[in-house]
């Protein structure tokens, strides 16, 4: 049950697979597969992917209420099995509207459901009782739902499974992802601006010295005000932040943002501050300022997303990854940035472009 070009909107379709940035209590890196239409999500799909990227668990299918009854939902399962052509898939337990989705998909490869195959061939991925209490669920919802739920190609549908999935539950080896070292690298994190139009005009204009209209943007954000999360191991990945919260607006926006990507390097610590680390990205935990060096910016309009701004900083910056709260700031940080994150003292002069000058403004123009 694919989806066919002419039950969706003229707008078309594109698929994108991306970071998921999934819960830290699970132990495999997050992927997510979105369906977007024109300018909007009409779907996505929420995978765990095991680190050989053999074995597939399926987290969330959703389609946007107004996008439903499309094909969208089918499509994205479809894909999935296009992007991991080998691994196994489970689809773990379904909810009621789950159920009924599933009763008139078309599972493009019932052998590597791992629903249909016995323990035995998959049970070092996933263990065996959550995967028999998971079917019996969906075997519940069928009967009470008079679904058929394609029976005929689950393992031993109607048989007791207990003992079978006791005995096959030793195999599985739980296996743990590696972990993105923030220490070990520089780390890319993404900010979503709406800059007043003169400086829009002015940061993007590339006549213009790179290394000032970087400064100019750093200056607007202010040099203590960096994020918490989601600092990531590459760039592009970063940009891609800015780019899925774009896509996942209710409502467009009045103006065009700035996708802004700050890279940092973490100055010698003899211990790093906690953190939440993901194998594509880490997540500082609440707690008090952390200083750190900006060693670059790159920036994108969403107008012209071909073309991304670059400048370094020779030296790097230094800057600081803001405190949770006013109280978690400790004296360093009282000492060069006021209460909004901006640096103490005078402000240099700004550069001034159009007539109109340019440089430092107001916190409260960041989105």
């Amino acid at each position: 049950m694919t989806a066919k070009a002419g039950s969706l909107p003229d707008e078309g379709l594109s698929l994108w697979l991306t970071d998921w940035k999934a819960p830290v209590a699970r132990p495999w890196a997050g992927r997510r597969l979105v369906a977007v239409v024109g300018r909007a999500v009409g779907g996505h799909l929420d995978i765990h992917v095991h680190p050989d990227g053999q074995a597939v668990k399926v987290w969330i299918l959703k389609v946007n209420p107004v996008f439903r009854r499309r094909g969208l939902a089918s499509l994205l399962m479809d894909t999935l099995y296009a992007a991991y052509p080998r691994a196994w898939i489970n689809h773990g337990a379904r909810t009621q509207e789950g159920a009924g989705w599933w009763d008139s998909y078309r599972d493009p490869d019932p052998r590597r459901n791992i629903h249909n195959r016995p323990p035995a061939e998959w049970a070092v991925y996933f263990d065996a009782i959550e995967v028999a209490s998971e079917k019996a669920q969906n075997a519940h919802l069928n009967t009470f739902y008079g679904l058929d739920g394609h029976r005929q190609d689950v393992y031993r549908y109607d048989e007791r499974r207990e003992q079978e999935a006791d005995y096959y539950a030793r195999l599985y080896r739980p296996a743990q992802a590696p972990r993105l070292d923030p220490a070990a690298q520089r780390l890319h994190g993404t900010i979503r601006l709406f800059l007043p139009p003169h400086l829009h005009t002015y940061v993007h204009d590339r006549s213009q010295d790179a290394s000032d209209r970087a400064a100019a943007l750093l200056g607007h954000v202010g040099h203590g005000n960096l994020p918490r999360a989601y600092w990531n191991g590459t760039r592009h990945a970063a940009f891609e932040d800015a780019y899925h919260e774009e896509l996942c607006q209710k409502t467009a926006p009045v103006r065009p943002a700035t996708h802004l990507v700050i890279t940092l390097s973490l100055p010698s610590l003899d211990r790093l501050p906690p953190f939440d680390a993901s194998p594509t990205s880490v997540s500082f935990v609440p707690g008090p300022d952390i200083a750190v060096e900006v060693a670059a910016l790159a920036w994108r309009s969403t107008i012209q997303p071909a073309v991304t701004h670059t400048a370094a900083f020779t030296p790097p910056v230094t800057a600081a990854i803001a405190p949770s709260s006013p109280q978690d700031a400790d004296a360093d940080y009282w000492g060069r940035y006021d209460e909004a994150g901006f640096l103490l003292g005078p402000r240099l002069s700004p550069p001034e472009y159009a007539g109109q000058v340019v440089g430092v403004l107001p916190q409260q123009s960041i989105s």
